[in-house]
C-alpha cells in the first residue's frame, strides 16, 4: 500500500519515476439501483487500490468519491473535482471499477472517452470491462463499448421507469411518501407512510383559517404572526430537528396562501404535485392539476371542509387592503356594478365630525364617465339592506322546515297516493301477464300450433309489452319515492340558512357561505344574488304547488258539501 498516497501541494508536483498520475473515481447511487454490497464504496475503493498496486507504472493522486449520486449526469461534485484536476494536470489518469460507475448516461460518456479525454492525453481504464485506452486503445474504440453504455443507460432508465411506477401505487393506496410532513402534522412514529396531527403547529393553522375568514387578507395573517413570534415552517421544523433552512424565518403571504389551498387540512393526500423532468434531467415541473393523485379522509383534518371552502370561495374574489391595514372590509370581493360588471372600490371620506365610507365602480374610478357611471352608494346603506334580506331570507328557511316537519307528519298518515298505489299494481299485473303468455308460446310454436311466422311476430308483440310495463313501473316507483322525500330538510337552501338565525351582525363568513355577490345600480338599488337560489327555488315552487293543492281540495269538498 506504500505507492497510495495524496500530494498536500497543488501548486506544484515533484519529480517521480511513474509516468501515470492516477484518480481513483468511485460512484455510488441507490436511486440507480446500486444496492448490492458490491458495489459499496468500500468495494470499490478496495477494487481500485488493488489493482493500482498491481500496476508499477501507477502513481495515485487522489481518490474521488460521489456518494449517493445518479450516473445519468456528470455534474456530481467530485467528478466535476477530479475534472478541475485533469485540466491542471495534476492527474493523466482516471481509474474506475466499470464502465456503469463512470456513468450511465451513454451520451455524456461516450463525449469524455472518445473526446474530452484524449483532448487532455488522459489514460482511461476501466478494470471490469478490461479496458485501457493505452495498454489496449482498440478497448476505447471497440463497437462494445457504446453498446455497454447504452445498456447501462437503458438499465437506469428501466429503474426510474420502475420507481415512479411503485411510487405512483403508494400514492394511489394513500400513502404519504414525502420526505417532510407539511406544517401541522408529523409522521406516525410506528408508520411513516401516515400523518398524524402536530397540534403545536396545528393551533396556527387553524388560527390563519380563522383569521382569513374573519377579513385579514393574507398579508395581514402574515404580519399578525410575525408579530406574536410564531415561527415560520422552516424555523419550526428546524426546532424541530429538521435541516436548516436558508429562505428566512418570517412569515409570508405566498407560506399562508399555500396552507390556505392545501386540501391536506381536509384529510385529503395531494401528491405528485412535482415530477422530474426526465431521468436524464434532474429538474422537477409542476404536474398539472388534473394529472396529480388525490385520496381523500387518508387523515384527520386540522379544519373542517366547510371552512375550507368557505376560504377556497373568498380567495377567488378580488380583494384588496390599503397598505396599512391587514383587514380587508366587510364586502371586498362580493360588490359588483351591474353596468359594466367590475368590482366597487370603497373610498373613505373623513371629517371632523365623522367618517364617511361609500363605495364607486372600479371602472368609473380608474377611466372615470367614459366606460361606465360612478354607481355610488354608501356602506352603511349596503350593509343595512344585506342584513335585512338575509334576515328575511332565514325567517324563510326557518318557515320552510316548520312546513316539512307538517308535511312529513301528513304523509306518515295518508301514505303512498292512491292513484300512484293502483297504476303501479296495474302495470305489474300487466307485465306479469305478458312473461306468461311468452313462456306459453315456445311450446305451441313447437307443437305445430303456430307458424314461424306468427310465433316471431306474437313473440315480438309480449317482449314490447313487457318492456313498456317495466319503463312504467320504474316511472311510478321514481314518482312514489319523490313523494316521500318531497323537498327535505337536506335542501340546500333549507339547511345553510336555517343554521344562522338568530344572527345579529354580519361577517365575511356569513357572506361567503349565504353570498354570491351583489349586484348595485346606478340608481342605488340594491340586487342580492344568493348562493342557494337555485334550492331555494325549488322548495319555493314545491311549497306553492302544495299550497294551490290544498286550497283546491279544500274547495272542492266545499262544494261538495
Amino acid at each position: 500500500m506504500a505507492r497510495i498516497s495524496k500530494y498536500q501541494d497543488n501548486t506544484a508536483l515533484p519529480a517521480i519515476r511513474e509516468e501515470w498520475r492516477a484518480g481513483l473515481y468511485i460512484r455510488l447511487s441507490r436511486e440507480d439501483g446500486d444496492k448490492m454490497e458490491s458495489e459499496s464504496v468500500s468495494s470499490q475503493r478496495a477494487i481500485l487500490e488493488r489493482f493500482a498496486n498491481d500496476c508499477p507504472e501507477l502513481f495515485v493522486y487522489d481518490t474521488y468519491i460521489d456518494d449517493g449520486w445518479s450516473g445519468t449526469d456528470f455534474d456530481r461534485p467530485s467528478f466535476r473535482r477530479m475534472m478541475s484536476d485533469i485540466t491542471a494536470k495534476k492527474i493523466n489518469c482516471v481509474v474506475v471499477k466499470d464502465l456503469s460507475r463512470f456513468g450511465r448516461n451513454y451520451v455524456e460518456a461516450g463525449k469524455y472517452l472518445e473526446t474530452v479525454f484524449p483532448l487532455f492525453k488522459v489514460r482511461f481504464i476501466a478494470i471490469n470491462d478490461q479496458i485501457d485506452s493505452v495498454q489496449n486503445p482498440s478497448s476505447v474504440n471497440n463497437v462494445i463499448v457504446p453498446f455497454k453504455n447504452i445498456m447501462n443507460d437503458e438499465y437506469c432508465r428501466d429503474i426510474s421507469v420502475k420507481v415512479r411506477s411503485a411510487l405512483d401505487i403508494r400514492r394511489k393506496q394513500g400513502k404519504f411518501i414525502g420526505s417532510f410532513a407539511a406544517y401541522g402534522y408529523r409522521k406516525d412514529e410506528n408508520d411513516h407512510n401516515k400523518l398524524v396531527i402536530d397540534e403545536p403547529a396545528a393551533h396556527y393553522v387553524r388560527l390563519i383559517f380563522k383569521l382569513f375568514l374573519e377579513g385579514y387578507s393574507m398579508i395581514g395573517i402574515a404580519r399578525e404572526l410575525n408579530e406574536q413570534g410564531v415561527p415560520n415552517p422552516s424555523a419550526y421544523r428546524e426546532q424541530r430537528g429538521g435541516t436548516r433552512n436558508a429562505k428566512g424565518r418570517l412569515w409570508v403571504d405566498s407560506t399562508v396562501r399555500r396552507i390556505l389551498t392545501n386540501e391536506l387540512y381536509i384529510g385529503n393526500l395531494v401528491q405528485k404535485k412535482n415530477e422530474v423532468v426526465s431521468y436524464k434531467i434532474h429538474l422537477t415541473k409542476a404536474v398539472d392539476p388534473q394529472n396529480r393523485i388525490v385520496v381523500e379522509n387518508t387523515h384527520a383534518g386540522i379544519v373542517s371542509k366547510e371552512d375550507f371552502e368557505k376560504a377556497r370561495s373568498l380567495m377567488s374574489r378580488d380583494t384588496r387592503t390599503s397598505p396599512n391595514s391587514g383587514k380587508l372590509s366587510l364586502f371586498a370581493g362580493f360588490l359588483r356594478c351591474v353596468d359594466c360588471g367590475r368590482a366597487m372600490v370603497k373610498r373613505t371620506v373623513k371629517q371632523p365630525y365623522k367618517t364617511y365610507e361609500y363605495y364607486v365602480c372600479s371602472t368609473y374610478k380608474k377611466l372615470h364617465s367614459k366606460a361606465c357611471t360612478k354607481h355610488a352608494i354608501r356602506a352603511e346603506t349596503i350593509e343595512k339592506a344585506v342584513l335585512t334580506a338575509l334576515n328575511e331570507y332565514i325567517r324563510i328557511a326557518v318557515d320552510f322546515d316548520s312546513l316539512i316537519e307538517k308535511i312529513d307528519r301528513e304523509r306518515k298518515k295518508s301514505g303512498t297516493p292512491k292513484r300512484l298505489a293502483e297504476e303501479l299494481a296495474r302495470n305489474e299485473r300487466e307485465l306479469s301477464k305478458a312473461n306468461a303468455l311468452l313462456i306459453d308460446l315456445y311450446p305451441d310454436y313447437k307443437s305445430g300450433l303456430l307458424s314461424r311466422a306468427q310465433y316471431f311476430a306474437l313473440k315480438e308483440k309480449y317482449e314490447n309489452a313487457a318492456e313498456r310495463a317495466k319503463i312504467a313501473m320504474e316511472r311510478i316507483q321514481g314518482e312514489i319515492e319523490a313523494f316521500g322525500r318531497g323537498v327535505g330538510k337536506e335542501n340546500e337552501f333549507i339547511a345553510t340558512f336555517k343554521k344562522y338565525c338568530g344572527f345579529e351582525a354580519l361577517t365575511r363568513e356569513l357572506l361567503c357561505e349565504l353570498v354570491e355577490n351583489i349586484d348595485i345600480y346606478e340608481n342605488g338599488e340594491i340586487d342580492i344574488r344568493l348562493k342557494c337560489r337555485d334550492s331555494f327555488q325549488t322548495a319555493h315552487e314545491y311549497f306553492s304547488r302544495r299550497e294551490i293543492t290544498q286550497k283546491g281540495l279544500e274547495s272542492a269538498k266545499e262544494r261538495g258539501a
